[in-house]
Protein backbone atom coordinates (compact mmCIF):
# COMPACT_ATOMS: atom_id res chain seq x y z
CA UNK A 1 0.00 0.00 0.00
CA UNK A 2 1.13 3.48 -0.90
CA UNK A 3 1.76 5.55 2.24
CA UNK A 4 0.58 8.96 1.70
CA UNK A 5 2.02 12.36 3.79
CA UNK A 6 0.37 15.59 3.08
CA UNK A 7 1.97 18.71 4.28
CA UNK A 8 0.17 22.40 4.24
CA UNK A 9 0.43 24.46 1.05
CA UNK A 10 -1.12 27.87 0.22
CA UNK A 11 -4.84 28.49 -0.35
CA UNK A 12 -5.69 27.92 -3.93
CA UNK A 13 -2.61 25.79 -4.69
CA UNK A 14 -2.85 22.05 -5.16
CA UNK A 15 0.08 19.79 -3.30
CA UNK A 16 3.14 19.01 -5.40
CA UNK A 17 3.00 15.41 -5.89
CA UNK A 18 6.49 13.37 -4.77
CA UNK A 19 7.55 9.82 -4.93
CA UNK A 20 9.71 8.16 -3.13
CA UNK A 21 11.50 5.31 -4.35
CA UNK A 22 13.88 3.26 -2.46
CA UNK A 23 14.30 -0.56 -1.86
CA UNK A 24 14.98 -0.45 1.56
CA UNK A 25 11.57 -0.13 3.56
CA UNK A 26 13.09 1.96 6.98
CA UNK A 27 15.56 4.37 4.89
CA UNK A 28 12.43 4.78 3.02
CA UNK A 29 10.29 6.08 5.31
CA UNK A 30 13.17 8.47 6.89
CA UNK A 31 13.43 10.30 3.80
CA UNK A 32 9.72 10.47 3.26
CA UNK A 33 9.37 12.15 7.31
CA UNK A 34 12.16 14.56 5.44
CA UNK A 35 10.06 15.46 3.22
CA UNK A 36 6.74 15.98 4.64
CA UNK A 37 8.00 18.80 7.01
CA UNK A 38 7.92 20.99 4.07
CA UNK A 39 5.41 22.98 3.38
CA UNK A 40 2.98 21.99 0.16
CA UNK A 41 4.12 18.24 -0.83
CA UNK A 42 1.99 15.59 -1.56
CA UNK A 43 4.73 12.35 -0.36
CA UNK A 44 4.36 9.19 -1.07
CA UNK A 45 6.19 5.88 -0.24
CA UNK A 46 6.51 3.28 -3.26
CA UNK A 47 6.67 -0.10 -1.62
CA UNK A 48 8.08 -1.98 -4.13
CA UNK A 49 10.92 -1.00 -5.84
CA UNK A 50 11.57 -2.10 -9.58
CA UNK A 51 14.53 -4.76 -10.90
CA UNK A 52 14.34 -3.66 -14.32
CA UNK A 53 13.05 -0.74 -15.98
CA UNK A 54 10.22 -2.57 -17.88
CA UNK A 55 9.10 -3.12 -14.25
CA UNK A 56 8.92 0.67 -14.15
CA UNK A 57 5.30 1.52 -14.92
CA UNK A 58 3.83 -0.95 -13.01
CA UNK A 59 5.62 0.22 -9.71
CA UNK A 60 5.61 3.80 -10.25
CA UNK A 61 2.20 4.28 -12.72
CA UNK A 62 1.63 7.53 -13.17
CA UNK A 63 3.29 10.79 -13.32
CA UNK A 64 4.89 12.41 -10.31
CA UNK A 65 6.27 16.40 -10.05
CA UNK A 66 9.12 14.62 -8.17
CA UNK A 67 10.62 11.65 -7.94
CA UNK A 68 13.34 10.66 -5.16
CA UNK A 69 16.15 7.63 -6.46
CA UNK A 70 17.69 5.75 -4.28
CA UNK A 71 21.30 4.22 -6.13
CA UNK A 72 22.74 1.88 -3.53
CA UNK A 73 20.87 -1.04 -4.90
CA UNK A 74 21.85 -1.03 -8.25
CA UNK A 75 23.72 1.83 -9.55
CA UNK A 76 23.53 0.69 -13.39
CA UNK A 77 19.49 0.42 -12.77
CA UNK A 78 19.59 3.63 -10.64
CA UNK A 79 20.48 5.09 -13.90
CA UNK A 80 18.60 3.42 -16.54
CA UNK A 81 15.93 4.20 -13.74
CA UNK A 82 16.84 8.04 -13.79
CA UNK A 83 16.89 8.41 -17.90
CA UNK A 84 13.43 6.96 -18.29
CA UNK A 85 11.93 9.05 -15.12
CA UNK A 86 13.53 11.96 -16.83
CA UNK A 87 12.81 11.53 -20.32
CA UNK A 88 8.52 10.95 -18.92
CA UNK A 89 9.49 14.67 -17.72
CA UNK A 90 9.76 14.13 -13.95
CA UNK A 91 12.24 16.04 -12.04
CA UNK A 92 14.45 13.38 -10.48
CA UNK A 93 16.34 13.54 -7.31
CA UNK A 94 19.42 10.77 -6.50
CA UNK A 95 20.53 9.70 -2.80
CA UNK A 96 22.84 7.49 -1.66
CA UNK A 97 24.72 6.61 1.40
CA UNK A 98 28.26 7.39 0.25
CA UNK A 99 29.81 10.28 -1.39
CA UNK A 100 30.92 9.10 -4.61
CA UNK A 101 31.55 11.64 -7.04
CA UNK A 102 31.61 9.41 -9.80
CA UNK A 103 28.12 8.03 -9.17
CA UNK A 104 26.96 11.40 -8.68
CA UNK A 105 28.14 12.43 -12.00
CA UNK A 106 26.58 9.45 -13.57
CA UNK A 107 23.19 9.75 -12.48
CA UNK A 108 23.64 14.13 -13.48
CA UNK A 109 24.28 12.64 -16.79
CA UNK A 110 21.57 9.92 -16.82
CA UNK A 111 19.32 12.51 -15.97
CA UNK A 112 18.92 13.35 -12.03
CA UNK A 113 18.83 17.08 -11.54
CA UNK A 114 20.07 17.09 -7.76
CA UNK A 115 22.20 14.70 -5.76
CA UNK A 116 22.23 13.87 -1.89
CA UNK A 117 23.95 12.30 0.28
CA UNK A 118 22.62 10.50 3.40
CA UNK A 119 21.41 12.15 5.67
CA UNK A 120 19.14 14.42 4.03
CA UNK A 121 19.08 18.37 5.14
CA UNK A 122 15.35 19.46 4.92
CA UNK A 123 16.82 22.72 4.39
CA UNK A 124 19.04 21.91 1.06
CA UNK A 125 16.31 19.20 -0.01
CA UNK A 126 13.76 22.35 0.12
CA UNK A 127 15.97 24.42 -2.04
CA UNK A 128 15.75 21.43 -4.59
CA UNK A 129 12.34 21.11 -4.19
CA UNK A 130 11.34 24.64 -5.06
CA UNK A 131 13.89 24.63 -8.29
CA UNK A 132 12.01 21.34 -9.02
CA UNK A 133 8.48 23.10 -8.74
CA UNK A 134 9.86 26.13 -11.50
CA UNK A 135 11.03 23.48 -14.06
CA UNK A 136 7.56 21.27 -13.46
CA UNK A 137 5.80 24.78 -13.68
CA UNK A 138 7.62 25.09 -17.20
CA UNK A 139 7.07 21.78 -18.37
CA UNK A 140 3.64 21.82 -17.62
CA UNK A 141 3.30 25.41 -19.95
CA UNK A 142 5.29 23.18 -22.66
CA UNK A 143 2.67 20.43 -22.44
CA UNK A 144 -0.36 22.67 -22.70
CA UNK A 145 1.18 24.73 -25.73
CA UNK A 146 2.13 21.34 -27.19
CA UNK A 147 -1.11 19.42 -26.44
CA UNK A 148 -4.44 19.71 -29.00
CA UNK A 149 -7.85 20.56 -28.59
CA UNK A 150 -10.93 19.35 -30.82
CA UNK A 151 -14.17 20.37 -29.99
CA UNK A 152 -17.51 18.85 -31.03
CA UNK A 153 -20.95 21.24 -31.71
CA UNK A 154 -23.81 20.12 -33.12
CA UNK A 155 -26.45 22.93 -34.32
CA UNK A 156 -28.98 21.21 -32.43
CA UNK A 157 -29.65 17.38 -30.48
CA UNK A 158 -29.82 14.52 -33.16
CA UNK A 159 -27.07 15.72 -35.54
CA UNK A 160 -24.81 12.86 -34.48
CA UNK A 161 -22.38 14.93 -32.52
CA UNK A 162 -21.20 11.94 -30.02
CA UNK A 163 -20.83 9.24 -32.85
CA UNK A 164 -18.67 11.33 -34.51
CA UNK A 165 -16.55 12.61 -31.86
CA UNK A 166 -16.53 9.08 -30.01
CA UNK A 167 -15.33 7.90 -33.52
CA UNK A 168 -13.17 10.76 -34.29
CA UNK A 169 -11.28 10.05 -31.18
CA UNK A 170 -10.72 6.07 -31.03
CA UNK A 171 -9.25 6.93 -34.62
CA UNK A 172 -7.33 9.96 -33.34
CA UNK A 173 -5.56 7.25 -30.50
CA UNK A 174 -4.70 4.75 -33.31
CA UNK A 175 -3.34 7.08 -35.89
CA UNK A 176 -1.86 9.37 -33.82
CA UNK A 177 1.72 8.30 -31.50
CA UNK A 178 0.24 10.78 -28.60
CA UNK A 179 -2.09 10.39 -25.63
CA UNK A 180 -5.72 11.05 -26.35
CA UNK A 181 -8.24 11.68 -24.15
CA UNK A 182 -12.20 11.63 -24.95
CA UNK A 183 -14.24 13.91 -22.56
CA UNK A 184 -18.22 13.94 -22.40
CA UNK A 185 -19.47 16.82 -21.65
CA UNK A 186 -22.75 15.86 -21.80
CA UNK A 187 -24.19 16.54 -18.83
CA UNK A 188 -26.44 15.46 -17.13
CA UNK A 189 -26.53 12.12 -19.45
CA UNK A 190 -24.10 11.45 -22.39
CA UNK A 191 -23.88 8.64 -24.42
CA UNK A 192 -20.16 8.53 -25.27
CA UNK A 193 -19.87 5.17 -22.86
CA UNK A 194 -23.15 3.68 -25.25
CA UNK A 195 -21.23 4.22 -28.17
CA UNK A 196 -18.15 2.85 -27.24
CA UNK A 197 -19.74 -0.07 -25.38
CA UNK A 198 -17.62 0.65 -22.08
CA UNK A 199 -18.54 1.19 -18.17
CA UNK A 200 -16.92 3.25 -15.48
CA UNK A 201 -17.23 3.87 -12.31
CA UNK A 202 -16.38 7.68 -12.30
CA UNK A 203 -17.61 10.35 -14.60
CA UNK A 204 -16.53 13.99 -15.99
CA UNK A 205 -18.76 14.95 -12.77
CA UNK A 206 -16.16 13.81 -10.65
CA UNK A 207 -13.26 16.16 -12.13
CA UNK A 208 -15.33 19.08 -12.03
CA UNK A 209 -16.51 18.42 -8.57
CA UNK A 210 -13.55 18.29 -6.85
CA UNK A 211 -11.11 20.68 -9.01
CA UNK A 212 -9.31 22.43 -6.65
CA UNK A 213 -7.93 19.02 -5.47
CA UNK A 214 -7.62 18.01 -9.51
CA UNK A 215 -4.18 16.79 -11.18
CA UNK A 216 -2.77 15.08 -13.81
CA UNK A 217 -2.50 11.80 -11.16
CA UNK A 218 -6.70 12.46 -10.22
CA UNK A 219 -7.50 12.76 -13.71
CA UNK A 220 -5.67 9.25 -14.47
CA UNK A 221 -7.68 7.76 -11.29
CA UNK A 222 -10.91 8.99 -13.37
CA UNK A 223 -10.36 8.29 -16.52
CA UNK A 224 -11.60 4.55 -18.12
CA UNK A 225 -9.39 2.81 -21.08
CA UNK A 226 -11.24 1.46 -24.39
CA UNK A 227 -8.77 -1.42 -26.35
CA UNK A 228 -7.71 0.95 -28.60
CA UNK A 229 -5.32 3.12 -26.14
CA UNK A 230 -7.65 6.14 -25.60
CA UNK A 231 -8.75 7.32 -22.09
CA UNK A 232 -12.18 8.25 -21.93
CA UNK A 233 -13.84 10.54 -19.56
CA UNK A 234 -17.11 9.97 -19.62
CA UNK A 235 -20.76 11.61 -18.37
CA UNK A 236 -22.53 10.13 -15.65
CA UNK A 237 -24.48 7.09 -16.22
CA UNK A 238 -27.46 8.32 -14.17
CA UNK A 239 -29.03 11.42 -13.65
CA UNK A 240 -27.26 13.68 -10.65
CA UNK A 241 -27.61 16.53 -8.88
CA UNK A 242 -24.25 17.60 -9.46
CA UNK A 243 -24.28 18.36 -12.99
CA UNK A 244 -24.51 22.09 -12.74
CA UNK A 245 -20.28 23.34 -13.37
CA UNK A 246 -18.82 26.44 -12.99
CA UNK A 247 -16.43 27.75 -16.08
CA UNK A 248 -14.13 28.17 -13.74
CA UNK A 249 -13.96 24.30 -13.22
CA UNK A 250 -14.23 23.21 -16.78
CA UNK A 251 -11.08 26.01 -17.20
CA UNK A 252 -9.52 23.52 -14.66
CA UNK A 253 -10.64 20.13 -16.36
CA UNK A 254 -9.50 21.34 -19.55
CA UNK A 255 -5.90 22.99 -18.43
CA UNK A 256 -5.21 19.69 -16.30
CA UNK A 257 -6.20 17.36 -19.67
CA UNK A 258 -4.01 19.70 -21.98
CA UNK A 259 -0.95 19.04 -19.65
CA UNK A 260 -2.00 15.20 -19.48
CA UNK A 261 -2.93 14.33 -22.54
CA UNK A 262 -1.12 15.07 -26.72
CA UNK A 263 -4.67 15.38 -27.60
CA UNK A 264 -7.96 16.12 -25.87
CA UNK A 265 -11.53 15.30 -27.49
CA UNK A 266 -14.67 17.42 -26.08
CA UNK A 267 -17.94 16.32 -26.91
CA UNK A 268 -19.81 19.24 -25.84
CA UNK A 269 -23.49 18.21 -27.81
CA UNK A 270 -25.12 21.53 -28.88
CA UNK A 271 -24.25 23.12 -25.25
CA UNK A 272 -22.92 26.88 -26.87
CA UNK A 273 -23.19 28.12 -23.00
CA UNK A 274 -19.70 26.76 -22.68
CA UNK A 275 -18.38 29.30 -25.49
CA UNK A 276 -16.71 31.74 -22.45
CA UNK A 277 -14.82 28.41 -21.57
CA UNK A 278 -11.55 27.77 -22.34
CA UNK A 279 -12.98 25.08 -24.80
CA UNK A 280 -13.53 27.41 -27.17
CA UNK A 281 -9.60 28.61 -27.15
CA UNK A 282 -8.49 30.05 -29.87
CA UNK A 283 -5.82 27.29 -30.11
CA UNK A 284 -8.97 24.79 -30.13
CA UNK A 285 -9.92 23.81 -33.06
CA UNK A 286 -13.88 23.12 -33.60
CA UNK A 287 -16.23 20.84 -35.42
CA UNK A 288 -19.33 22.03 -36.16
CA UNK A 289 -21.73 19.38 -36.71
CA UNK A 290 -25.34 19.86 -38.84
CA UNK A 291 -27.16 17.93 -41.44
CA UNK A 292 -28.22 19.29 -44.93
CA UNK A 293 -31.65 20.55 -43.70
CA UNK A 294 -33.11 24.13 -43.52
CA UNK A 295 -32.68 24.32 -40.25
CA UNK A 296 -29.48 22.29 -39.48
CA UNK A 297 -27.34 24.73 -42.09
CA UNK A 298 -29.34 27.98 -40.73
CA UNK A 299 -28.03 27.11 -37.72
CA UNK A 300 -24.60 26.65 -38.58
CA UNK A 301 -24.58 29.87 -40.40
CA UNK A 302 -25.86 31.38 -37.54
CA UNK A 303 -23.38 30.08 -35.26
CA UNK A 304 -20.36 30.24 -37.37
CA UNK A 305 -21.57 34.22 -37.63
CA UNK A 306 -21.93 35.19 -33.96
CA UNK A 307 -19.45 32.46 -32.18
CA UNK A 308 -16.76 31.99 -35.11
CA UNK A 309 -16.56 35.16 -37.32
CA UNK A 310 -12.37 35.47 -36.28
CA UNK A 311 -11.86 31.98 -37.30
CA UNK A 312 -10.28 30.07 -40.02
CA UNK A 313 -8.97 27.04 -40.73
CA UNK A 314 -9.41 26.45 -36.71
CA UNK A 315 -13.76 25.96 -37.42
CA UNK A 316 -14.13 23.14 -39.58
CA UNK A 317 -17.78 22.02 -40.36
CA UNK A 318 -18.95 18.31 -40.87
CA UNK A 319 -22.04 17.70 -42.42
CA UNK A 320 -23.06 13.97 -41.29
CA UNK A 321 -24.92 11.98 -42.84
CA UNK A 322 -24.67 13.08 -46.19
CA UNK A 323 -26.42 11.65 -48.99
CA UNK A 324 -25.65 13.69 -52.47
CA UNK A 325 -28.97 11.49 -54.28
CA UNK A 326 -31.17 13.02 -51.87
CA UNK A 327 -30.34 16.45 -51.38
CA UNK A 328 -32.79 19.15 -51.73
CA UNK A 329 -29.51 21.47 -52.00
CA UNK A 330 -26.94 21.60 -54.43
CA UNK A 331 -23.23 22.10 -53.40
CA UNK A 332 -23.59 25.61 -54.24
CA UNK A 333 -26.72 25.77 -52.00
CA UNK A 334 -24.84 24.53 -49.27
CA UNK A 335 -22.11 26.95 -49.86
CA UNK A 336 -24.42 29.92 -50.23
CA UNK A 337 -26.28 28.97 -46.70
CA UNK A 338 -23.36 28.13 -44.77
CA UNK A 339 -21.55 31.10 -45.79
CA UNK A 340 -18.26 28.75 -46.30
CA UNK A 341 -17.51 25.71 -47.98
CA UNK A 342 -18.28 22.30 -45.51
CA UNK A 343 -14.78 20.61 -44.75
CA UNK A 344 -15.88 17.50 -44.26
CA UNK A 345 -19.12 15.21 -45.73
CA UNK A 346 -19.88 11.96 -43.83
CA UNK A 347 -21.65 9.54 -45.68
CA UNK A 348 -24.79 8.69 -44.76
CA UNK A 349 -24.49 4.67 -44.23
CA UNK A 350 -27.81 3.33 -42.29
CA UNK A 351 -26.10 -0.59 -42.80
CA UNK A 352 -23.10 0.51 -41.07
CA UNK A 353 -24.56 2.89 -38.29
CA UNK A 354 -26.98 -0.18 -37.47
CA UNK A 355 -24.79 -2.86 -37.67
CA UNK A 356 -22.03 -1.11 -35.11
CA UNK A 357 -25.36 -0.47 -32.91
CA UNK A 358 -26.12 -3.80 -32.63
CA UNK A 359 -23.07 -5.12 -31.86
CA UNK A 360 -21.76 -2.39 -29.39
CA UNK A 361 -18.54 -2.02 -32.01
CA UNK A 362 -17.31 1.34 -32.84
CA UNK A 363 -17.81 2.42 -36.44
CA UNK A 364 -14.12 3.23 -37.01
CA UNK A 365 -13.47 -0.67 -35.82
CA UNK A 366 -15.60 -1.47 -39.12
CA UNK A 367 -14.67 -0.59 -42.58
CA UNK A 368 -17.09 1.52 -44.03
CA UNK A 369 -17.44 5.14 -46.24
CA UNK A 370 -18.30 6.53 -42.69
CA UNK A 371 -15.35 5.26 -41.33
CA UNK A 372 -12.74 6.40 -43.81
CA UNK A 373 -14.51 9.36 -43.71
CA UNK A 374 -13.47 10.12 -40.14
CA UNK A 375 -10.09 8.34 -40.18
CA UNK A 376 -9.49 10.45 -42.39
CA UNK A 377 -10.67 14.04 -40.21
CA UNK A 378 -7.95 12.16 -37.69
CA UNK A 379 -5.15 12.15 -39.99
CA UNK A 380 -5.45 15.58 -41.04
CA UNK A 381 -5.82 16.88 -37.75
CA UNK A 382 -2.57 15.65 -36.59
CA UNK A 383 -1.13 15.53 -39.87
CA UNK A 384 -0.64 11.92 -40.49
CA UNK A 385 -0.86 11.07 -44.28
CA UNK A 386 -2.68 7.75 -44.50
CA UNK A 387 -2.65 5.07 -46.86
CA UNK A 388 -2.67 6.83 -50.75
CA UNK A 389 -4.85 4.50 -52.06
CA UNK A 390 -7.78 4.47 -49.28
CA UNK A 391 -7.40 8.18 -49.27
CA UNK A 392 -8.07 8.27 -53.38
CA UNK A 393 -11.22 6.83 -53.02
CA UNK A 394 -12.55 9.07 -50.10
CA UNK A 395 -11.49 12.00 -52.15
CA UNK A 396 -13.32 10.80 -55.17
CA UNK A 397 -16.75 10.44 -52.91
CA UNK A 398 -16.21 13.81 -51.24
CA UNK A 399 -15.60 15.49 -54.66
Amino acid sequence: MTLNHTASRPSGKAPLSVAVLDFDGRRRKAVADVLSGIDGLQVEEIPSFPLKVAELPQVLPENYSVVLLNVDCNPDLAFDLAEKLSADQMYVMAYSSRANMKIAVQMMRAGAREFFTEPLDRAEVAEAINRGTEHYSVVRQEAKAASRLFVFLGTKGGVGVTTLAANFALALAQESEGKTLLVDFGLPLGDVAINLGIRTEYSVVNALKYTDRLDARMLASLVAKHGTGLSVLTAPSDFSDDHVASPASIDKLVSVARESYDCVVADIGSRIDLFGTSLFDKSSVIYLIAQVGITELFNANRMASKFFFTRDQTLQIVLNRYKPSDLLFDEKKIAEALTRPAQWKIPDDYATARRTRETSTPIVMIDSAIARSIREMARTAVGVTGDKSDRKGLFRFLR
